[in-house]
Parts: C-alpha cells; structure tokens; sequence
C-alpha cells in the first residue's frame, strides 16, 4: 500500500510538472478570458433580441427560443454610405425603422463618451449622419421615434426626422466647468452611475432635462506629461493640466435643478420641487402619462429618498413615495424605479433586506412582493396578466444568485437549476430568458429557458477555454466560514496550489476590497483580484502561495445590519476584520503565519493601509494600489454617505484616516497610483507617504505615467503585476 501511495504521488507530481504553466503575459493578456454572450438587447416582438457581433462590423437578430440567427440587421460592408470598419454600439427606434449607430468612441470619465452617431434606415439600407456639428453624446429616440435628442458641450440638441432632420438646440448657457445641462457632472456619474439627466414624454411633446451649475463647486487639477503609450506630444516641453469640478466631502456641490423644454412652443419651465438647495437628484423619468415626470431625490444624507411627479406644463410637484432609512439608502432605491401604467415596483431596505414592493400609479402601497432573510439583486420583469413577478436573488446562501418567480398569491418558484450565480435577461413577452450560470469552477454557460425554468438550448459552454485550462495544473478552490473573536461568522475563499502538500508550511496572500456594499466572496468563475477566474491567483500558487479573501463586516449579501455596521465609522471594522483573518490563517497547519501578505486596489488598498495599521504587527508586507488615504480628500456623495460630513463626523474621519496610523504601520508597504487619477487623486499617495517619511517609516513606491484609477493601457498591467509579486517574492518567500 505504501509503495502504491507513493508510486501515486510521484504520478501526481509528474502530471503537475509536465502541465503548462501560466505566465504573467498570460494574466494580463487574458489569454485565458472566458467567452461571454454580451450587448443582448431584447426586441419588442417579444420572440428575438439583437446583439453586436465580436468584430463589431454586424448587427444581428436571433431567436429567443433557439438562440439561432433569424437575419442581419446592419453590416458595415453592406450598408450604403458606411465608411465605417466597425462599429461601437447602436440604438433601435421605438418603431424598429431606424437605427442609431454609434462610432468613433472617446471615453470620458466612466460612463460618459462622446461618439459620432448616424442614423440608419433598415428599409433602405441607408446611412446619414446623425449631426454636422461634432460628436454627440446620450442620443434618445422620442417614444414616436420621429425625433432625436442628443447633447453636445454640455448643451441639448433636438433633431426632427419629419423636417429634413433639421437640427434646433434647446438650452445655450452649457460651458464647460460650470453649467451642464442633460449631463450629470463628475461625481454623479461616478457615485450615481448613469450619464444621461433627460427623457422625452410620453407623447414626444416636451424634454425634461437636469441642469447641474457646478460653478461654486471647487477645481481639481493635475498635470499630464507627454507619456508614450498613448503619446501626448502637446506636452513634450511642458506638462499639460487637466482641470475639472470635484466636490470633496463637506464642500459645495452642483446645484441641481429640473426643467421642461416644450418642442412645439420653445418654452422652458423650471419645475417647483419643494426640495433645499443640498439635496441630489440621481434620476428623472417620464412616466407613461406626459403630464406625469417621475423626479427621484435624495437629500443631502442619502437617509431619505422622495419620489415626485412633476407636471412638466403647470410645474407643480407632488411626493407620490417616502422612503426613509437610519444609516442610508443604496443606489438600488433610485436605479431600479419602474414604471408601468397602473403601477410601480421599487426597492427598498426597509425592512433589513433589499426586497420588491408594488405600488399603484397613484403612490399606494399595494404589497411587499419579497419577503426573507435574502437579498433581491435585480428585479427581471413583471407579467401584470398573471400577475408574476421575476427576479434574482442570493436566497439561501449569500454567496449565490438564482432566479425566481413569484405569483400573485405569493407562491414562489425557483428557475435556474445549478447553484452558483446565475443572472437572467428575459425577453419582452417574459416568455424566455437567456440565463448565464458560473460557479468558482465553472466557466460562464449560457442557455435559453422558458418562463418555467427549462433548458431550451445552449448558447455557449466556454468549451474552448475548458480544454486550455485542462491543460494547466490549475489549483484549487475553496470556500469557507470561520468565527472571529468576536463571534462574527465571515465567508471566504482560498485558493491552494495544485501540487498541495498539507505538511508543508506556505505564505499566503490576502487579497480584499471591503468596501461598503462589496463581494469578492461570490460563487461565481470571475472570482480573483482581477475577475479573470483567479488566473493571477494561479499564478501566484504555481510560484509557492495560496491566495484568500475574506469579506468582513461592512460588505454586501447580508442585509443591512451587517453592510451597515460600519456607518460613520468605515475603515475601522473592515481592517479588524483582515487582522483576524490573518489570525485564523496563521492557525492552520499548513499555513506559515510569518509570512502573509495583503494587498488591494482602491477600497481594497485603503483596508490594505488601515489592516497593517490596525495595531496587531501580522502582515509581513502589502501592496496598496490607487488607495484612499483620508476621507477628507474623497468626493462628496459616496463619502457622506457612509460617514457623514467631516463638520459632523470629525471624530470618524480621524478615525478612518490611514494617514493618521501611519505611525503604527507594520510591515514592508509598496505603494502604487497612477498620476492621472481622477476618482483617487495622486494626492492620497503623497499625503500618506510624507506621513511614512516623517514617522521614519522605509516604503516602496511606484508611479505611473498618465494612468488613471484603472491604471492600465500599453504594457502598464504586466508591469504593475511583475511589481507586485518581485514585491512580495522578496518579502515573503
């Protein structure tokens, strides 16, 4: 038997040696990024949905019961008057006769971009510019589809098919830095996560549109230098500046108003919202009544949402929702607001956990429509004639997601039958859905089911990368809960060479985000540092280490009492919570607890800072990339949000900030940021580092060139990942 045992071993190691290994170029070319089916987009036939080819020169329609193609739609080689190679994106007409494509695209923060658009008619196979007057930006049809919206320099412009595509411009005070009309400004789009602030009504008549005057909202600037990849030639003698409006917590915001612009008169009304000069508005929305615009406020400390409807010809407002909340209300209040002609569906925490509750047109309750200790992730439809609901949630375990319906008298039904996560998109008739399964072993597989939850056919099974991963000595990976002192029970994975040997002892790399609302801990196959299915982490233990992430206190899946244990005081648990991972780590056999490592991005880079401060000296190093380093230097919406303004909340912010526990830093910091952050600015890293220096703590650093918080493009991710392992292959091996 002992011969046999180790005859099995050697087999073992023989297999493990002969099987490809994963290389840094690997990681960060993604040579083993799964397949994915993306840019769906369902038809109002309620039987088909189109998609973007892969080379982006197709638009093609496809079944929503097969998954197989029905036509092409567009194609660049095809279409009169296309100069286009490819394309970016598109946009159907509310009547299906037209098509907006989208071209040339410039990102500009992250959602915003500017695209040359042109209007496609599918009769006639024809292509025209949509405007002669530069790059747009948030085109939208009007529900006839006989108009088009579109904004440019921050002012609105309105086409009209009918007249010659006759081109009009509805507001004139846009500039630059201080007025934005139909946009939101920086840290809307960054905090509230949309791009466009405008909607036509219902019968086409009127616009509505948010203008934000960030005049007295205080300038941030930076240089850029001349860099090579991209080449910014305008700065080769002297660095450039970038300057833009970034509110910091405590300080002026945009002052933000809503108006109607009347087509047919060229009237605009400044609505009356009986709301003070601080409060936010995340969203508008026209309902199906034209008399009847839905304007979603949050007051200055996210702790109560109103939703009103405006008319947009008398003016007058009148609160139709309330929701209130001890801590805060989360962006799913305000982003998953849905209006039907009788009713509307939100979210709401109100009672610990994100549930769905029905309401009429008129702003009644009518009923709670989730109910349990479960989050609801996203509502999926509605069939009002059956009266099913559908949605997603992480129902039993809060590493999971699975779809649900649920009838009118409560009675629920799972449909998606493999536990991971899993996320739909149903077509308009509700009667398919495209579902997309993955589990931390499991590629992304894609299937067609009916409304019952049967598979009807597979659309994608990530084949391809299956058999190259059968080629690599992949490890393994594992779940699991431990208790800290405290008896907080705490979810995480752990990933373990394939060649794992328990007698041995090895150094592990703790791995975190942990901001608010966050999971990293998630049953899913984009779990890992960089979402690529732990193919860093792979790396990292075909070189000697195993990889973990825990989500402590503060994080996501779990209702609000746990997400919200950190108000006013965030930085504090989350860091606790990392020492006693590295506590329980350091318990096991076959764990070296001399040699841990943390690090993380962000979020995840500020935990990195306040862990190896926290007191308790375990972490031997850690990497702190783009991190924040005190609150006050952090914009206004996401960090009041969990803390308040520093005028109220002084005592927090202190607190919370790495910068004042640097003295108490132990074990060897690298420091990494990108020059051109604009969400955490350069600042952070220069203000905690001269804390270092004048505490006499040693630290590496290192900067790159013209990189924002993504800190990417040329050869810059393989170069930050070789810096980070030198890094720790120096101090924990």
């Amino acid at each position: 038997m002992k011969k046999l045992s180790i005859l099995i071993i050697l087999s073992l190691i023989m297999l493990v040696s002969k099987a490809q290994t994963i290389t840094l170029d690997d990681v960060s070319n993604g040579t083993f990024r799964n397949e994915n089916i993306r840019g769906i987009n369902p038809l109002d036939d309620g039987e088909s949905y189109s998609q973007l080819s892969i080379d982006g020169k197709k638009i093609v329609k496809y079944s929503f019961k097969t998954g197989k193609e029905i036509s092409t739609i567009f194609d660049v080689t095809t279409s009169r008057n296309c100069t286009a190679k490819s394309i970016d994106g598109y946009i159907f007409s509310p009547d299906g006769k037209r098509i907006l494509i989208q071209t040339n695209t410039k990102p500009i923060y992250r959602h915003s971009f500017t695209a040359e658009y042109y209007l496609f008619d599918i009769k006639n196979n024809k292509m025209e510019p949509l405007s002669e007057g530069g790059p747009q930006q948030v085109p939208i049809f009007s529900p006839d589809g006989t108009q088009i919206a579109f904004v440019r320099n921050n002012n609105i412009y309105l086409v009209k098919l009918l007249f010659g595509n006759s081109e009009s411009q509805v507001t004139t005070d846009g500039k630059m830095n201080e007025i934005l009309n139909g946009i939101p400004d920086w840290v809307y789009e960054e905090e509230f996560g949309f791009n466009r602030a405008f909607d036509f009504s219902a019968d086409g008549k009127m616009i509505a549109y948010v203008k934000f005057d960030e005049r007295n909202v205080p300038t941030y600037s930076f240089p850029l230098y001349k860099g090579l990849n991209p080449s910014l030639n305008e700065n080769a003698t002297y660095p450039g500046e970038y300057k833009y409006k970034y509110p910091m917590a405590g300080v002026d915001n945009s002052k933000v108003s809503v108006h109607t612009f009347d087509i047919k008169s060229k009237v605009t009304r400044k609505m009356d919202l009986p709301i003070d000069a601080e409060s936010y508005i995340p969203r508008i929305k026209f309902t199906d009544s034209p008399d009847a615009l839905a304007v979603m406020v949050l007051n200055r400390h996210q702790d109560q949402f109103d939703l009103y409807f405006s008319n947009p010809k008398s003016k007058v407002s009148k609160i139709m929702v309330r929701d209130k909340n001890p801590q805060y209300i989360k962006e799913d209040a305000y982003s998953n607001v849905n209006f039907f002609p009788e009713n509307i569906i939100m979210m709401s925490e109100r009672d610990g956990y994100n549930h769905l509750y029905l309401y009429t047109i008129g702003g009644n309750l009518v009923k709670q429509i989730t109910k349990g200790n479960f989050e609801v992730k996203s509502f999926l439809g509605w069939d009002k004639a059956t009266g099913t609901f559908y949605y997603e949630s992480n129902e039993g375990n809060p590493t999971q997601t699975a779809i649900y319906k649920v009838d009118s008298k409560g009675r629920k039904t799972l449909l998606s039958s493999k536990k991971g996560t899993n996320s739909a998109i149903f077509s308009k008739s509700l009667k398919n859905y495209i579902n997309t399964f993955s589990n931390a072993t499991t590629p992304p597989v894609v299937t067609i089911n009916d409304n019952n939850g049967k598979v009807l056919s597979t659309m994608l099974d990530n084949r391809k990368l299956n058999e190259k991963l059968s080629k690599v000595a992949m490890p393994t990976k594992e779940f699991f809960k431990f208790k800290t002192s405290k008896g907080i029970e705490l979810n995480g994975w752990i990933i373990k060479p394939a060649n794992f040997d328990a007698s041995k002892k090895y150094p592990v790399i703790m791995h975190q985000y942990s901001g608010p609302g966050s999971q990293e801990v998630l049953d899913k196959w984009n779990i890992g540092s960089r979402r690529d299915g732990g193919m860093f982490e792979a790396y990292l233990a075909q070189h000697g280490y195993i990889s973990v992430c825990v989500d402590g206190r503060g994080t996501g899946g779990r209702g609000s009492d746990f997400e919200k244990s950190t108000y006013l005081k965030i930085g504090i648990q989350e860091s606790e919570d990392q020492v006693e991972t590295a506590k329980y780590l350091s318990s096991l056999s076959y764990i070296d607890g001399n040699r841990i490592g943390i690090w993380g991005w962000s979020y995840g880079g500020y935990n990195t800072l306040m862990s190896m401060s926290e007191g308790t000296p375990i972490f031997k190093a850690g990497v702190a990339v783009a991190a924040p380093t005190d609150w006050r230097f952090y914009d206004s919406i996401y960090t009041e949000r969990f803390m308040r303004t520093p005028k109220e909340n002084m005592e927090g912010y202190e607190a919370s900030s790495a910068i004042n526990r640097a003295p108490k830093l132990s074990g060897k910091l690298l420091l990494i940021h990108g020059t051109a952050d604009d969400n955490v600015h350069l600042r952070n890293n220069a203000e905690y580092s001269e804390a270092l220096v004048q505490t006499d703590k040693q630290f590496d650093m290192q900067i790159y060139t013209n990189r924002n918080h993504g800190i990417r493009g040329g050869n810059t991710t393989k170069h930050l990942l070789t810096r980070i392992v030198n890094f720790f292959d120096q101090n924990l091996k």
